[in-house]
């Protein structure tokens, strides 16, 4: 019962969709309706506000790392524990790619796999981060950056020696996120990626 208390919270978490949220209280343009079109941090610096994204990017990864904060604590130390972090770090997360709250449309997941990633172990999420940002400096592709990050999270995961089923975890979180960025793909493929920053017209 509890198992399912954290699973359905950590879901119901990760549906709150800050990009939305922060962009109605900053009193700029629903996130869906320019750019990528997509509820996230690097759509909203699109709209020229950088405290607005700066404030969509800390609220989705901290969702992330409040659900597996909570789930770590109050789990057992054994083996119905290791399994339940897993299942509530997959939860927190599926519920910002397919949020309740937005008819199941939501944002890429970045941000909130940042924020599981550094509840779950600080050294992998900080070398999921080291990944991501020294892609953004060279190359300056947001979408490039998130999926070398998230293609390494369960390598890092692996090499840090951390339980089997949260490197199973995260391969499947990384597998959904890089699903997510189909459409970036296609675009670096083309060559028409939009680069961080740039202002959405």
């Amino acid at each position: 019962m509890l198992t399912l208390v954290f699973i359905v919270a950590a879901y119901l978490l990760g549906s709150i969709s800050f990009a939305v949220v922060t962009s109605k209280v900053f009193g700029i343009a629903d996130p869906r309706t320019y750019g990528s079109g997509n509820p996230g941090a690097t759509n909203v610096l699109r709209s020229g506000k950088k405290a607005a994204a700066a404030l969509t990017l800390l609220g989705d990864a901290a969702k992330g790392w409040l659900a597996v904060a909570l789930a770590m604590h109050f789990a057992s130390h054994d083996a119905q524990g290791v399994l339940l972090v897993a299942l509530v770090f997959l939860a927190v997360f599926l519920g910002h790619i397919f949020p309740i709250f937005l008819k199941f449309k939501g944002g890429k997941g970045v941000a909130t796999a940042l924020g599981v990633l550094l509840a779950l172990n600080i050294w992998l999420g900080l070398a999921a981060l080291a990944t991501w940002l020294v892609i953004a400096l060279v190359f300056r592709l947001s979408s490039l950056s998130a999926l070398m990050a998230a293609a390494g999270a369960p390598i890092y995961a692996m090499v840090l020696g951390l339980p089997g089923v949260w490197v199973l975890a995260s391969a499947i979180m990384s597998v959904l996120l890089i699903w997510r960025h189909k459409s970036n793909i296609q675009n670096l493929m083309n060559g028409k990626e939009s680069r961080i920053g740039k202002k959405a017209v």
